[in-house]
């Protein structure tokens, strides 16, 4: 089996993939699931209980909130951030909440949604949900867990072959091992040629281009909003949206060429990155990539190529995604992308990986090169640690997204000045991801109780 291009890049709402996103998916399914057992009229009540790092950060990352709105029967890639607030509103000041959009319940929030100390057993983001009848008797429960990326799993699934099943595909793979003996053997010269292919046998041709041109009409929307949008991020912390005014003072600088500078471009990356990160801070439309919480580095490198390429077209763009999460696919099935499980490495390191191997492509290299430039995009983010302070997705999170953008752009010219041959292979670096994440401590795993989020005093 293998994961869809579409899988990977999601529209949704911010600030986390895992904690914001997950929740309201999983909340939302638990409800579609009522429906489809015909609970929903008998439904009275519901309880959401949250664990391990949901509970931790979770007030920071609105997974309060986000568990109210899939509860509404709201789907996270259908949601307007601005019509939302008003409706989390209103269940926190009625204590009613319209259970799918058609029952209406009562609710109160501190005492059905209910923050946990301890942690479910398979991962860090666990919840448990449960509908009761009038008589308070449970009519079903379910107890899943946010893998990272909006993916949710059942408990039940876990450590299964259903855990990350996705459809079938005429060319499966499980490690760039294999996907680029495939490319080989099949006559694939390139790694986005055997994802279009696998992607046929789900869609047609023309809903594969449809697809992937909303993917990335979703991330210029969502840098444009970033260059616009003056202000100041939510929760506490006082951080000033940084991109409109950078946005002005490079196209003032533009005028005296500083564009055709190496320097000027990358001043223009860092510019992209940070628009993207802002905006999912502040609860906005990002695409996750393969997060949230690292949303901004794949479409900061994307639109550098848009950019700066002469050559650059929409087969590029297209390609650029696929190869993208063909890399993004490799990292979730052989390690995590969850800042919860492994911390900051499985995300802004999947994503540098993802990003350098989807440049490397769309700029001529072997599928050697790409690997290799996925490879080195990993590598040198390894051990990274997820310290949010005050539980919150912006910092060190928006300034790291563009870090790891500069250094995916980097990484991409080290492999195509190269032959593609190198010691350290991309499964062995994915492999190390796994084992370091395994390794590292809980207080630097999304729980900010370790790092900066202790060291930087949250006023």
């Amino acid at each position: 089996m293998s994961l869809s291009v579409f899988d990977m890049f999601k529209p949704g709402v911010g600030p986390s993939s895992s904690h914001t996103v997950g929740p309201m998916r999983a909340t939302r399914e638990f409800v579609d699931r009522l429906r489809d057992d015909d609970l929903l009229p008998r439904t009275a009540a519901v309880e959401v209980h949250l664990y391990g790092s949901l509970s931790a950060t979770g007030k920071g990352h609105a997974t309060d909130r986000a568990c109210l709105i899939g509860l509404l029967g709201i789907d996270p890639a259908e949601a307007d951030p601005a019509a939302l607030a008003p409706q989390v509103d209103d269940i926190l000041l009625r204590h009613r909440l319209r259970l799918g959009g058609v029952q209406e319940i009562d609710f109160d929030p501190a005492r059905q949604l209910v923050f946990h100390d301890d942690s479910l057993p398979a991962h860090p983001n666990g919840l448990h949900l449960r509908a009761l009848d009038d008589n308070g008797e449970l009519l079903a429960e379910r107890i899943c867990y946010s893998v990272g990326g909006g993916f949710v799993v059942d408990a039940q699934d876990f450590n299964t072959d259903r855990a990350l099943q996705g459809n079938p595909m005429p060319y499966p793979f499980h490690s760039a091992e294999e996907l680029l003996r495939l490319c080989h053997e099949q006559g694939f010269k390139r790694i986005s040629d055997l994802m279009w292919a696998n992607e046929r046998a789900l869609r047609s041709d023309e809903e594969i281009h449809a697809g992937l041109a909303h993917i990335w009409d979703e991330m210029q929307a969502c840098v444009n909003r970033g260059l616009e949008t003056e202000g100041t991020l939510p929760g506490g912390l006082k951080v000033r949206r940084r991109a409109p005014m950078l946005f002005r003072r490079l196209n003032e600088a533009d005028s005296g060429n500083l564009i055709a500078t190496t320097l000027g471009a990358l001043d223009w990356v860092d510019l992209w990155a940070l628009a993207v990160n802002e905006e999912n801070a502040a609860g906005g439309r990002v695409v996750t990539a393969p997060t949230n919480g690292a949303a901004g580095i794949v479409p900061a490198v994307l639109h550098y190529y848009a950019r700066y390429d002469a050559h650059a077209n929409a087969e590029g763009i297209e390609r650029y995604l696929l190869t993208a999460a063909a890399i993004g696919i490799l990292c979730k099935l052989n390690a995590s992308i969850s800042g919860a499980e492994v911390g900051c490495q499985g995300e802004v390191g999947s994503a540098c990986a993802m990003a350098a191997g989807g440049l490397a492509e769309v700029l001529g290299g072997s599928l050697e090169q790409v690997e290799n430039a996925a490879e080195i995009g990993l590598e040198h983010n390894l051990g990274l640690t997820c310290d949010p302070v005050a539980g919150l997705v912006q910092v060190p999170c928006i300034e790291r997204n563009a870090m790891a953008s500069l250094k995916a752009i980097n990484a991409a010219q080290l492999a195509l000045r190269g032959d593609g041959q190198h010691l350290v292979s991309l499964d062995k670096a994915i492999d190390t991801l796994r084992d370091t994440g395994r390794d590292m401590m809980d207080k630097y795993k999304e729980t900010a109780k370790g790092g900066l989020a202790v060291n930087v005093i949250a006023c």
